[in-house]
């Protein structure tokens, strides 16, 4: 038994090493295009984008996105998705902010165990996600969907229906409107995104270059043969359902700061958002295939896309039809490149 594990490991790896390397050269197309995107929107908007300014910008409002997107990545990737993640963003929010209220600590503290609190929550709902998926076998969809209703519901519950305003929004304020590298003519760069970016180097690395990464990728690929390998996969499922919670708290807090309020209403939509994020950035709906850069691409391209239709004082809602048909292209280029492979 030892020894046919010994081979089904090292069979893994190998598909692990060749998954890795075809990422690679998805993440290094989506680069490329995505250069060639930028220079034609700059030239679109006659100049207008690339601005120290406007760039900064952009990646201020992809960072709630883009944090909500690396949980959602390991979800899809074990052929599952949350539904949940907006609505858990509006209860980390309202918890974060009832928590900053109710304690009278110095700063730092204040903003660490608000954090902490945030964190809790949402890795709670996560892992009541999971509860019904590993337990009863039933469709992430559904007990995604069903997550999303109560999850908006109790932060409408705690905040009784409005947003709670901080009532000392110092210790928070580094991460909302803080900047730093400030110079003449350039405001700096947001906390906030340097936040982000550690986000997805971090989950980068965890599904890329560790064992849980490469059970993540085998989960996903064949949950049979990963259960046959000695994987734990109920754990494994659980895992992906509380990071994908808590990373939402998490983008939860983060608006939380920058508005200086928790309000139940946020993150209302913002899950297509985060799918959106991670079709684009190259992951696979049916499961096995993925990265966290691929997925941080995918959620620059998006944001490039608002910023560039606002710039050219595109309505939202025509906004909402171009998300939705970036999206479809996504899905059917992921079919095309199935197909290819499938008759080669």
């Amino acid at each position: 038994m030892t020894d046919v594990k010994a081979v089904m490991d090292a069979r893994a790896g190998d598909a692990v090493a060749k998954k890795r390397r075809e990422a690679t050269l998805r993440n290094g197309g989506l680069a490329i295009g995505f250069v060639v995107l930028v220079f034609a929107v700059n030239a679109l908007t006659h100049g207008a984008f690339l601005t120290a300014g406007n760039l900064t910008n952009v990646l201020r409002q992809i960072t709630v996105n883009a944090i909500m997107a690396v949980g959602q990545t390991f979800v899809i990737i074990t052929a599952g998705i949350d539904l949940s993640v907006g609505s858990i963003v509006g209860l980390g929010g309202v918890v974060a902010a009832l928590t900053a209220n109710a304690l009278h600590l110095p700063a730092p503290l204040a903003f660490v165990v608000t954090l902490l609190a945030a964190l809790a929550v949402g890795s709670a709902a996560g892992w009541i996600n999971a509860l019904p998926v590993v337990k009863l076998g039933l469709p992430p969809f559904i007990t995604t969907l069903a997550m999303m209703q109560v999850a908006r519901g109790l932060a409408y519950i705690l905040a009784h229906g409005q947003p709670i305003p901080l009532n000392d929004s110092d210790p928070f304020t580094w991460l909302g409107t803080g900047t730093f590298f400030s110079v003449p003519g350039f405001t700096g760069i947001p906390y906030q995104v340097v936040v982000m970016l550690i986000v997805v180097f971090a989950f980068a690395l965890l599904l890329g270059r560790t064992v849980f990464g490469r059970y993540v990728l085998a989960l996903g690929g064949n949950e049979e043969a990963a259960r046959l390998a000695g994987v734990n996969t109920s754990r494994m499922k659980t895992l992906v359902y509380v990071i994908s919670g808590g990373l939402s708290a998490l983008a939860g807090l983060v608006l939380m700061s920058r508005f200086a309020s928790g309000g139940p209403q946020t993150g209302t939509g913002y899950e297509l958002q985060a799918i959106a994020a991670v079709v684009v950035g190259g992951t696979s709906l049916m499961g096995g295939r993925g990265t966290i850069v691929g997925t941080f691409f995918g959620a620059l391209l998006i944001g490039v896309l608002n910023n560039v239709m606002n710039l050219l004082n595109i309505e939202s809602y025509t906004q909402m039809i171009v998300l939705g048909i970036v999206i479809l292209l996504a899905l059917v280029l992921d079919a095309l490149r199935k197909r290819w492979v499938a008759s080669h």
